[in-house]
């Protein structure tokens, strides 16, 4: 059993924040993309609206499988995950914003944003509960309010591109750049992982040497 109180001290460790943030970008990224999909597929790639559902069902497949092998990849490696996927993702929206005037690579592009977006899902969840173990209740909830605030983010600058007349590839050119920040945040949260956890194996051996010349 817990409190609030014991809850919220959670928030003290900067990696809980940091994954919050790489929530943020990460997801938001995608979802600036997919926001404007439908116009996209019908205005660039050349579509009609009567295939637009078809076209998202092959984003759902794309969804379930990245979120199916991206559980079992972060059950493996975490943080090595989430920098993968994400730098693919980088790719993948990049790659979609260039040939979104070609149909066929606009199918393959889309159900691989579908995969390498969701693939991030279940290690950001994994990994917020990893530095929150004494909060888990209250670290969840927050991420999946960091996967709806990266949701409104990816939107709304996804709109602002379009509004400023860039087109209808340009909120995908914008969940590429929010992708990208997502990255280097992780790499950032990475790099101070290991740090600590370095630090914390040398500590321990400093202590058991200590131990055993006593």
């Amino acid at each position: 059993a817990g409190s609030l109180r014991s809850e919220l001290r959670a928030f003290r460790s900067g990696q809980v924040w940091l994954s919050i943030i790489v929530t943020i970008l990460g997801f938001g990224g995608m979802f600036g993309a997919f926001t404007y999909i439908a116009y996209t597929l019908t205005e660039v790639s050349g579509y009609s609206a009567s295939a637009v559902p078809w076209l998202l069902i092959l984003f759902g497949v794309g969804l379930f499988a990245g979120n199916t092998l991206g559980g079992k990849a972060a059950d493996r490696n975490v943080d090595r995950t989430l920098l993968v996927v994400l730098a693919a993702l980088t790719v993948v929206l990049v790659a979609f914003a260039l040939t979104a005037a070609n149909p066929v690579l606009t199918v393959i592009s889309l159900v691989l944003m579908g995969g390498f977006g969701f693939a991030t899902v279940p290690g950001l969840q994994m990994r917020v509960m990893k530095y929150a173990p004494a909060a888990p209740t209250l670290a969840s909830g927050a991420n999946i309010g960091a996967f709806n605030v990266g949701n409104a983010l990816g939107a709304w600058l996804g709109g602002v591109t379009i509004t400023a007349g860039f087109g209808y590839t340009s909120p995908i050119w914008a969940g590429a750049l929010i992708t990208l920040a997502g990255l280097a945040v992780m790499a950032f949260a990475a790099a101070g992982a290991k740090r600590s956890e370095g630090h914390g194996r040398a500590h321990m051996q400093e202590t058991a040497a200590e131990l055993a010349s006593r």
